[in-house]
Parts: C-alpha cells; sequence; structure tokens
C-alpha cells in the first residue's frame, strides 16, 4: 500500500517510515502542506492507501491542509499529533479526517488504525461500485468462504474455524496470489505488532491447512510472509 506521511520532523519522519517500510508500506514522504497537495497531483500514479498528517507543519496549518486534500481525494486521512485535547480531536473530524492518532503513541495501535481505515474504504469503494457491501461469497476452487456469515465449506462441507482462522483465511482470500507480510497479518489479525505473535501465527496456518485438508492453498513465502494459492481447476 502507498502511504503519504506528511512530517516536517526529519529524524520522526524517517524512524516512522522505516517502521512503515517493514510492514509492507511504500512511504513518501512530505515536509510541509504544500509538498503534500503536490504529491497528490501526478496523474496516472497509483493513489495512496492512507494519508498520515501532522498538524504542527511549517507552512500551512495542518486543518487547513487536511481541508484541502479531501476537496482533491476520498483517500483516508489519520492526523497524527500532539493536540490532545478533546476541542482539537473533534475539529480534527469535522475537517474530514479519518481518524485521530494523539503522539505519542503505540506503534501497533498506529498500524492498526491504518488498516482500519483503509478497509473501511475499500469496502466502501466497492460497494459504491458494485451497489452492494462486501461480497457475500469467495470461492477459491473446492473452498466457499462466506463472509458475512463467517461460514467455511470445502466441496459443500462445512468447516469449523476459530475466529482469529476465519479472520486470517479471509485476509488471504482478499487478494489471491498476493503476498501478504507476517507484519501485515499480525497488524490486522491481531491489531498488534508485538515479535512474539509471529509464532501464534504460524500456528493458526499450520490449523488452517489441516482443517481445510488442502496444505497448498497457503502458501510460504520464505522471509516474507504467506499467500493463498488458488486451486487449479480439476
Amino acid at each position: 500500500m502507498r502511504l503519504l506521511l506528511v512530517e516536517d520532523d526529519d529524524h520522526v519522519a524517517a524512524a516512522l517510515s522505516a517502521i512503515l517500510a517493514r510492514h509492507g508500506f511504500r512511504v513518501t514522504h512530505a515536509r510541509n502542506g504544500e509538498e503534500a497537495l503536490q504529491a497528490l497531483l501526478p496523474a496516472g500514479a497509483p493513489p495512496y492507501g492512507v494519508i498520515l498528517l501532522d498538524l504542527g507543519l511549517p507552512d500551512q496549518d495542518g486543518y487547513e491542509v487536511c481541508g484541502k486534500i479531501r476537496k482533491r481525494t476520498a483517500t483516508p486521512v489519520i492526523m497524527v499529533t500532539a493536540r490532545a485535547d478533546v476541542r482539537s480531536r473533534i475539529h480534527g473530524l469535522n475537517m474530514g479526517a479519518d481518524d485521530y492518532v494523539v503522539k505519542p503513541y503505540d506503534t501497533g495501535e498506529l498500524l492498526a488504525r491504518i488498516h482500519a481505515v483503509a478497509r473501511r474504504t475499500g469496502a466502501s469503494e466497492e460497494a459504491a461500485a458494485t451497489g452492494t457491501g462486501t461480497p457475500a461469497l469467495v470461492r477459491l476452487g473446492p473452498v466457499s468462504i462466506e463472509l458475512p456469515t463467517r461460514r467455511v465449506s470445502v466441496d459443500g462441507a462445512d468447516v469449523p474455524l476459530t475466529r482469529k482462522e476465519f479472520d486470517l483465511l479471509a485476509l488471504l482470500a482478499q487478494r489471491p496470489g498476493v503476498v501478504f507480510r507476517r507484519e501485515q497479518i499480525i497488524s490486522e489479525v491481531w491489531r498488534t505488532s508485538w515479535e512474539g505473535t509471529g509464532r501464534t501465527l504460524e500456528v493458526h496456518v499450520a490449523s488452517l491447512r489441516s482443517k481445510l485438508r488442502m496444505p497448498a492453498l497457503i502458501e510460504t513465502v520464505r522471509g516474507v510472509g504467506y499467500r493463498l494459492v488458488t486451486p487449479a481447476a480439476p
């Protein structure tokens, strides 16, 4: 996912960019409001998934920048600022921000909020394009995943899954063939960045392979993460 980071402090931006890169984000850094607005202009460039906007910018008020961004794009904006009072939060949301994170923040929480607003936006765009909400059914060969009812079946036979097993499978099924980084999976499914969760992820992947009786369905990409392999047609 492409992410626009609007932050005037180069040291803060460098540290945060490094963390985001490790979690699979492609970060563009803008040091002020004008650079942020210019970064939204190039025609034909892939869209940003999320914009992280610091309010303490040297050239323009961050609230004003948010208002200008909102006039140009529906890309979700997360305000990241030290202004913790309720009035500032309300004003930020009224200016078009999708979320508001107060410094200092926990990195795991920030990552979870980024993925949350991205998911909400993706669901809204799909609903607008198709006239429906989240697709009711995802089919991968003999595997059927009913997202609204959280029901999974293989060749018509129900497969009981735990909540996290289903969440993991549903995440991978969003983009079959695309590699999901371990950090991204842990952030989205477990809402944490704690490295100790990695072992839990491995256990859940092994359990899914066993319950679905399709070990090759979830492929391990060594050193990176996992991807769902669409079964070949018989």
